[in-house]
């Protein structure tokens, strides 16, 4: 198969291709180390190939599900399989290797994908930019030298350079749809409880963090929710389960929606005028569509958000450090942690105990303000990052002299639209609805109540017939 044809297909078109006998597993993962060996230079995406899968690919052990055979990656975090590595993006944890497998890679396996390889993150998966000491920085393939933005930018670059039609992303603070922005492709975080964190954790980050998948296409991000989005024995709680698959949404009739938009900066930080004319152009066509569009947005404080976010996100991290550097057998300090994430670290040694049980009652409360938003609303649209893709170096981990503070209301202010979803477990998209004038991807982020994913969904294919984005080719892709 012929890179130019490989990359017109989404991750269901390629398994179409493979239940048809047009093309074998095998083939697919060829084609697929051909373009990581084509872009991956130009974009430092992929950051370890199995090549094992490749080759000499076993693929009768591949399952039956949905995606059999399409060549997929796995983000460096957690360790979610056995035997292969997990690095977090930091030198602290150079060469470890995950002890057993994650329910994720069980579901992935059931669901047919072919894990080919692992992508890059910031270190520990903590910024909203992927750069590190360990691997190097992600580029966007829009423009080299450009952030692609964190903590999935190795996932989100490597699926819109046309490497792989879908790959594992991960989102704690908007790690799976700040990415989906600055790369331009699908990015959906699930309501928290959705997809399983099991066996090793009940929920990460204390609830915030949630495992999805980067797509090029909505119908690849609502079939992969229907593999993963799967209860597994010891979960703390089981969500509401949909009432049919998520596939069956993608094309079905969303009838009047009440949407709620906003441009309005939620932490003081300017919102790029070419992204808040997307988000009014984006509610004009909602509005043209029949829908009740108002301008109006739920209560929130970034400056009270502030100390509760880090102590819900950084509580126990010193514990969590530690035990990576008895794992690896080396020493917590400037040559295996990078600045910012050096005074995380004695940052969370200081914090007053009691300052976790005050981060849970403040969200609780924030979580009800936002359970009657969506009462009143069925969605809430906004920019899914405040800017564009910027240059590396303004957000990394690597500068030096900051305070925790300093540095997450540093790092907040561009992807501010993220956090609310975390901290209130509410699910979120964003869709490349649109370009800059010089070319870069606008994310646009859907927002809905607690385990409505199946309205998201429908309203996202919706958009995707009307403001369609798969003719857009960045300059660092497969088919170039």
């Amino acid at each position: 198969m012929k890179l130019a044809e490989y990359t017109q297909y989404d991750g269901l078109g390629l398994a179409q291709l493979v239940r048809e006998g047009e093309v074998s597993p095998r083939e697919l993962a060829q084609t697929a180390l051909a373009a990581i060996e084509k872009v991956n230079p130009q974009i430092n995406a992929v950051v370890e190939i199995y090549h094992e899968r490749i080759e000499s690919l076993d693929e009768a052990q591949l399952g039956d599900g949905p995606f059999q055979g399409v060549p997929f990656f796995i983000k460096d975090v957690r360790g979610l399989e056995a035997g292969k590595k997990i690095e977090w993006g930091s030198k602290l944890c150079q060469g470890n290797i995950a002890k057993e497998d994650a329910h994720l890679i069980e579901m992935w396996r059931a669901a047919g994908v072919n894990n080919i390889g692992r992508t890059n993150v910031p270190e520990f998966c903590i910024a909203g930019t992927t750069e590190n000491r360990l691997y190097g920085n992600t580029s966007t393939p829009w423009r080299q030298g450009y952030s692609a933005g964190g903590s999935s930018g190795g996932a989100a670059a490597a699926v819109t350079a046309g490497i792989v039609p879908i790959a594992h992303g991960s989102d704690a603070g908007g790690s799976i749809r700040i990415p989906a922005s600055l790369c331009g492709c699908v990015g959906l975080k699930p309501s928290r409880g959705r997809v399983s964190m099991g066996p090793q954790y009940d929920e990460g980050s204390f609830g915030l963090s949630v495992n999805m998948v980067q797509t090029r296409t909505v119908r690849d991000t609502a079939a992969m929710l229907d593999c993963i989005g799967i209860p597994q024995p010891g979960d703390p709680f089981v969500i509401a389960q949909p009432n049919r698959p998520y596939l069956d949404e993608v094309g079905a009739a969303t009838g009047r929606m009440n949407i709620a938009f906003s441009t309005a900066s939620l932490t003081g930080e300017p919102i790029h005028p070419e992204t808040a004319k997307a988000i009014e152009q984006t509610a004009k066509m909602l509005e043209d569509m029949g829908h009740r569009v108002t301008e109006d947005a739920p209560p929130y404080d970034f400056e009270q958000v502030l100390p509760h976010f880090i102590s819900q996100w950084f509580f126990g991290y010193d514990r969590t450090l530690e035990s990576y550097a008895q794992i690896s057998g080396r020493a917590i300090g400037p040559d295996t942690l990078e600045p910012c994430t050096l005074a995380i670290y004695e940052a969370a040694k200081k914090m007053d105990p009691l300052s976790i049980m005050d981060a849970f009652s403040y969200f609780n409360k924030m979580r009800r303000g936002f359970g009657g938003f969506f009462q009143k609303y069925d969605i809430w649209l906004t920019p899914t990052t405040a800017q564009p893709a910027e240059p590396w170096g303004l957000y990394s981990q690597s500068l030096e002299g900051l305070s925790i503070e300093e540095y997450v209301v540093l790092t907040e202010k561009p992807v501010q639209f993220g956090i609310p979803y975390n901290l209130t477990g509410c699910p979120a998209i964003s869709l490349p609805l649109a370009q800059t004038s010089d070319g870069l991807p606008i994310g646009v982020q859907l927002g809905a109540r607690h385990g409505r994913e199946d309205l998201l969904l429908r309203l996202a294919s919706t958009l995707e017939t009307s403001m369609p984005w798969h003719s857009r080719i960045p300059p660092f892709h497969a088919s170039r």
